[in-house]
């Protein structure tokens, strides 16, 4: 799940230079870094992009991490996490740990903080991820108001330790909880959440020291942090940008650190122009086109073939080396190759080039539904050279130059708002940064009914039912299977087309050493020294 602009001649700051405690000296080790405005406030419930996923993991420390390096789980909060049959488990705490108000992590913070976000009536979007916490149906019912308050599979033993009952075994669900919505909250954020969305505490490496909406947030390091992303700098001031050709001049510049929203037009030229200053590696990361299901034309079984031939009709290998420059790699399936659960080849024939075939089974299905669509896509972070390229292939494989156009939406919050509401009538552009590492993130949140990310809408119980067994499975082996058969309903229905799979790229400037980037395509802010 990545831009922003100034809105009106209005500016807000919210949080000033007392965002959970006294925010000190800053000796001049500020690294600048390029942002784009959240979605939604710094809530970890209700937190999905990757701008508001950058500082709620910044400002708040879970039980679990994910190594830099090797994407593998690192005990943070938790001393432990065990179970005797799978479903049941019991979670310990490292005493000591500390918020930036200076009141306890506890038990509590935890499971008070799960219970506001499985709420339907607190209308968080990562909800979701509660589902196999036993009660979700009550808390979280799929019509009407909730029949509990509480998720009744969660149980606080003392101050540093609490119980999770799930309905269902699901081996793997420990090395989930380093996802952001699993993040606690202290118990000032229960007496006022909007008060606390206003001036965030966390338990992170870093706090929030000032924050403007929109322009600019900065976060300094919290001297009570105690878990392994100790900060090797002053602070990071992340600021807006509403155009990556901008941001990419500044850091020319000098005048910006690091930029991970590089121009796709300058991707060929970045290493020269930087002296080597630039990082691109793999990562859990891929870029679609999603489709609303619930639009006209597009959902039932001619809608299936339509979008199966728009797969065909994408050139991926020319689009990548004319746009991309060897920062992404065709996809085949609809994972990554950095899971273990990853096979290529699983979107078959659909996702090869083949411009005549395409024509034949769109026309086969009754055409292009109204004639032509757009590919919507959020204006501020260079995406329109692909989405050009993207439609100009269609249009040659079926023979029409106006099958196909891309409609810009000017920020990736309003774009990500009418994605949210529904609104999109055609195909969008999506990707999907992992959350944890295992193959289940890339399928259960973008494709299971409900979904936290499912924006198609996609719904087929049988891929649904395909889940819960690969989540039951009592080894990996046997879920990758499985996810593997999940896999292959999506090939079948073609809610979303795989474009890319795509690798974790960012320039710096000479005032910086130690960058690089994570598994999830973030800059590893902590680790940079200036």
């Amino acid at each position: 799940m990545h831009v922003k602009a100034v809105v009106g001649a209005v500016v807000l700051l919210l949080g000033c230079t007392a965002c959970g405690g006294t925010a000190g000296a800053r000796s001049g080790g500020v690294v600048t870094a390029v942002w784009g405005a959240p979605q939604e406030p710094f809530t970890p419930g209700d937190s999905i992009d990757s701008n508001g996923v950058k500082v709620v993991e910044s400002i708040l420390t879970g039980l679990i991490s994910y190594d830099p390096k090797t994407s593998a789980p690192v005990k943070e909060n938790a001393a432990s996490i065990s179970s005797t049959d799978q479903q049941h488990f019991t979670v310990t705490l490292e005493p000591g740990w500390t918020f930036s108000d200076g009141s306890p992590v506890t038990a509590s913070s935890y499971v008070d903080a799960w219970n506001y976000a499985a709420l339907s009536t607190h209308k968080q979007l990562n909800a979701s991820y509660f589902q196999y916490i036993q009660g979700y149906h009550a808390v979280q019912p799929s019509s009407g108001a909730p029949t509990a308050d509480t998720l009744s599979g969660l149980r606080v033993v003392n101050d540093t330790t609490f119980t999770v009952a799930l309905s269902q075994k699901f081996s793997t669900w420990p090395e989930t909880l380093g996802a952001a919505a699993y993040a606690p909250l202290p118990a000032a954020f229960f007496k006022d959440p909007a008060a606390w969305e206003k001036h965030p505490v966390g338990d992170g490496p870093y706090r929030i020291a000032s924050y403007v909406v929109n322009q600019q947030v900065d976060l300094v390091p919290y001297t009570g942090y105690r878990g392994t992303q100790k900060p090797q700098n002053d602070g990071i001031d992340l600021k807006v940008y509403t155009d990556p050709a901008s941001a990419y001049a500044d850091l020319q510049a000098g005048r910006l650190d690091i930029d991970d929203t590089l121009p796709l037009t300058e991707l060929g030229n970045a290493a020269g122009d930087l002296d080597g200053r630039l990082v691109n590696t793999p990562s859990g990361s891929l870029s679609h086109l999603a489709f609303p299901m619930y639009a006209k034309g597009w959902g039932g079984k001619r809608g299936a073939e339509v979008r199966q031939g728009i797969s065909m009709a994408i050139n991926r290998p020319l689009i990548v080396s004319k746009i991309f420059h060897g920062t992404v790699t065709p996809a085949t399936d609809w994972t990554s190759p950095s899971v273990s659960g990853y096979r290529a080849g699983l979107c078959g024939a659909y996702c090869r080039y083949d411009p005549a075939a395409a024509k034949q089974l769109i026309a086969a299905a009754g055409g292009i539904p109204g004639g032509s669509f757009t590919i919507t896509y959020n204006a501020d972070a260079g995406n329109q050279p692909w989405v050009d390229a993207v439609c100009n292939s269609i249009n040659n494989a079926l023979g029409d130059d106006r099958a196909c156009v891309g409609r810009p939406v000017a920020t990736f919050a309003d774009f990500r708002n009418q994605v949210g509401n529904r609104q999109m009538t055609g195909p969008f552009r999506s990707s999907w940064e992992m959350e944890y590492p295992l193959t289940q993130d890339f399928l259960q949140p973008l494709f299971a009914t409900g979904g936290a990310g499912n924006d198609p809408d996609y719904r087929n119980p049988a891929f649904d039912a395909l889940m819960g067994q690969a989540d039951a499975a009592p080894d990996s082996a046997s879920a990758d299977r499985l996810y593997q058969q999940a896999e292959g309903l999506l090939a079948a229905d073609m809610p979303s087309i795989p474009l890319w799979y795509q690798n974790s790229v960012a320039g710096y400037s000479a005032a910086v050493s130690d960058v690089r980037m994570d598994g999830f395509r973030t800059p590893v802010y902590y680790a940079v020294r200036k």
